[in-house]
């Protein structure tokens, strides 16, 4: 009897896995080893195309960016308001151009960095916006071209307080596998021998959603058990101070019930450490080692976010008027900052890194090429490199990623290019 019920059970588990879309096969079988960075994509440019009203480079009066993309090595830019200081104008690219993101991977491929997460915001996936669409699959062929790891990393953002729900994420990622077949792709992030799925935004006390009543639970549980498009792993993204469930968290134990159904757990850390802090290292050190106990005790995966550095100048003149925020207030240090981050979470004992962000020059964390010589203006200011060559963060990225996998001694000291 006990032989033939084991057999039943084997048989069973046959039929369930049998009926999973995704491809068991994958060049990226654990997110361990790796240095992953997220991805936006969500740049336009007037003339591209993509019929966009409003373009994140603004203009003088109003811009949404704080740091300008060396675009010398685009297929395809467009002119902008702004004027570059020898009097041409300042051109843009746009992430709707195939050709802009095959070069992103590219430069991945070059420099050493492992993947990304594509960003899939709330809205996008509830109204199956054509344009993210288009974009999503030129970044799977990317990655697939220069066998780069991608993933889908679900952001909450856009969620209201009322009236909507996860369902809609359901139905997004049945069309995500269905439609654009990215679970099929050979670089999707697997961990824990399954597709990786990212729910980002989990816990934090700005958000109007409760989540205890916006299907969190249910959404969980379909990704992870759904007979056809389940059998997925799960990293939520939520805030800092997630495991005291203070500061920039909120005081609900309800986030440890979910964190502990997961399988990697992504602290949100951007403007949470600045080099300008006296001994910030020391407590950012402190926090990855008692997060770090707290995961292996709950048998959950721990990913630090490291960041090159920040600025909300631009943004906050009209967004915050009455609390404008200076030009890189968390500065880059020429990439000292960045490193001192690498280094302390190695040291600490992390197995995987997750970098903020690949792209965003919104809040001028990218990692990708800057410009050191970024449009002229005496209303809005941009950052620059510190005089560093374009493609330091992502030779710095790159370093990284050996140095986490052993493959060069951990170097406490920013690595200095030969």
């Amino acid at each position: 009897m006990r032989l033939l019920f084991t057999t039943l059970l084997i048989l069973a588990n046959t039929l369930l896995f049998s009926q999973l879309k995704h491809s068991k096969q994958t060049s990226y079988p654990t997110y361990k080893g790796l240095v992953m960075a997220g991805y936006q994509g969500w740049f336009r440019a007037e003339g591209d195309g993509s019929n966009a009203r409003r373009f994140a480079y603004g203009n003088e009066d109003r811009s949404g960016i704080d740091m300008w993309p060396d675009v010398t090595e685009y297929e395809r830019t467009y002119n902008t308001p702004w004027k570059l200081k020898n009097g041409e104008p300042a051109k843009f690219f746009s992430s709707y151009d195939k050709s802009s993101v095959d070069l992103h991977f590219k430069w991945m491929q070059e420099y050493g960095v492992d993947g990304v997460f594509m960003q899939r915001f709330f809205n996008n996936a509830k109204n199956r916006d054509s344009i993210s669409g288009v974009i999503m699959k030129n970044a799977f062929a990317a990655a697939t071209k220069y066998k780069r790891a991608i993933a889908v990393m679900y952001d909450l953002s856009g969620l209201r307080g009322s009236g909507e729900d996860c369902s809609a994420l359901i139905e997004d990622w049945k069309y995500m596998v269905d439609q654009l077949k990215v679970t099929n792709a050979p670089g999707y992030l697997h961990h824990n021998g399954k597709p990786l799925v990212t729910i980002w935004g989990v816990g934090f006390p700005d958000r109007p959603y409760n989540i205890r009543n916006i299907g969190l639970e249910k959404l969980m549980d379909f990704l992870q058990n759904d007979p056809v498009y389940g059998g997925c792993s799960i990293m939520l993204g939520v805030p800092t101070a997630w495991r005291t469930l203070n500061a920039d968290c909120i005081n609900d134990p309800y986030l440890h019930q979910l964190i502990r159904k997961s399988d990697i757990v992504l602290p949100w850390m951007v403007q949470r450490y600045s080099p300008l802090l006296h001994n910030d290292m020391d407590r950012y050190r402190d926090n990855l080692i008692d997060d770090l106990a707290w995961c292996r005790a709950n048998k959950v995966d721990y990913v630090p976010c490291i960041y090159p550095g920040f600025s909300w100048h631009n943004l906050s003149r009209y967004e915050f008027p009455d609390d404008v925020k200076p030009v890189g207030s968390i500065p880059r240090q020429g990439g000292r900052f960045y490193w001192q981050q690498v280094a302390t979470a190695l040291t600490a004992g992390a197995s995987m890194l997750y970098v903020a962000m690949f792209d965003e020059v919104n809040e001028a964390t990218a990692i990708f090429k800057g410009s050191n010589n970024p449009p002229v203006s005496t209303k809005t200011s941009f950052i620059d490199m510190d005089g560093m060559p374009s493609d330091h963060y992502l030779w710095l990225t790159g370093e990284a990623a050996k140095m986490l996998r052993n493959e060069k001694p951990l170097s406490l000291k920013m690595p200095v290019r030969k």
